[in-house]
């Protein structure tokens, strides 16, 4: 089942996330497998990161959220929140 997880940064929290963002991307890449895509979301500059955006597949909500849950970045504490719900695709990005 596929999920999409949106995640909001805390204010003020870009230090965290950088010197986070190893031990997640590690966490990311031996996840690969349940990954469609993820990456930062960023403020209106495009340039200040925000937060992060995730599209993954698990076979239940207590999966997913135990892969949430034990992602770095929320194990530090950067998010002020997580939002964990139910997607599916219908549209797929064109070749």
């Amino acid at each position: 089942m596929q999920f999409i997880i949106h995640c909001t940064d805390k204010p003020d929290s870009l230090p965290l996330r950088l010197d986070t963002r190893p031990a997640h991307v590690d966490f990311l890449n031996a996840h690969r497998d349940n990954l469609y895509i993820a990456g930062p979301t960023f403020e209106d500059d495009g340039e200040s990161p925000n937060g992060s955006l995730l599209i993954v597949d698990f076979p239940d909500r207590a999966a997913v959220e135990t892969f949430a849950a034990a992602d770095p970045y929320v194990q530090v504490d950067l998010f002020e929140s997580v939002v964990i719900k139910p997607w599916k695709m219908t549209f797929e990005p064109q070749s």
